[in-house]
């Protein structure tokens, strides 16, 4: 318990830090772009930096894990699931979703004995579905806005209130409270090489259909997380990303539509016919 606690507070200053710096920046910031993007240039630089960390570190790492057995990667995986499950229903009470909070305890307990320590997801197999819920939704689920887009060091894209909750959620992950520092930094590494691994097929997916792969991840992150906070059903929101699309596309169905009016009613023609 003494090393963790240092550690997390170092963690959560760091996150502050930066996103003090983004929101800084963000008020000084002129508009033009994304306009919920008002930190592009600078987003564009992390991005740039956490694209080259991946390609020359995470991913090579990732790409011989995903080497091992299907079983032992499965195993891996739902292990740290399991963990993972009791921060998740802790944030299902909190957004008042009590039959789901209850639900994620009951998977953690019978996947914690009978399927020994995680390993084995017994609980999705009677039918306790396996939930994916944080502080950031959970503080979007009671109104609070999510600010400017924010790509943060390694850890990705975010905003300045899905970045702030990440302090919670670092401070209340189990794995921290391992005391032995060792065992927690491997741990933790081997956590977010099973995760990377699991995306090995999207991204190259995403590096192939994307012009714009910075514009595809900023859009593709705002949709998945409004899809989240609103449980899969959230009110439509035009994307800006779009907007010059759809003007397109609305002059065009004008500009068709154009040849089918009938002018014969007009005050000209009536005054010609007359």
């Amino acid at each position: 318990m003494k090393n963790s606690k240092p550690e997390s507070m170092a963690a959560g200053h760091s996150i502050l830090l930066a996103l003090g710096l983004a929101c800084t920046l963000a008020a000084c910031a002129g508009p033009g772009g994304h306009p919920k993007d008002p930190l592009e240039p600078m987003n564009r630089a992390t991005f740039r930096f956490n694209e080259t960390a991946d390609k020359y570190v995470v991913r090579p790492v990732a790409e011989v894990y995903d080497l091992a057995p299907l079983p032992v990667k499965t195993g891996v995986a739902n292990f740290f699931g399991n963990i993972g499950d009791v921060w998740i229903g802790v944030n299902n009470l909190l957004q008042g979703k009590v039959v789901d909070g209850l639900s994620d305890g009951g998977r953690f307990l019978l996947n914690s004995t009978v399927g020994l320590l995680g390993v084995f997801d017994v609980a999705t197999e009677i039918g306790l579905e396996k939930h994916d819920e944080d502080l950031g939704q959970t503080l979007g689920r009671w109104g609070v806005g999510d600010g400017p887009y924010v790509v943060l060091p390694l850890l990705g894209s975010s905003n300045v209130r899905d970045g702030l909750s990440l302090i919670g959620d670092f401070r209340f992950d189990p794995l921290m409270q391992l005391e032995d520092v060792g065992a927690r930094n491997s741990v933790s590494g081997l956590r977010l090489i099973s995760r990377r691994a699991a995306l090995l097929g999207a991204d190259t997916a995403a590096d192939e259909a994307a012009l714009d792969k910075y514009g595809y991840m900023r859009s593709f992150y705002m949709q998945y997380r409004r899809n989240q906070i609103y449980d899969g059903q959230p009110p439509r929101e035009k994307d800006p990303d779009d907007e010059d699309a759809d003007d397109g596309k609305s002059a065009t169905a004008t500009d068709a539509a154009a040849p089918g009016i009938d002018k014969s009613s007009s005050p000209d023609k009536k005054e010609n016919l007359e």
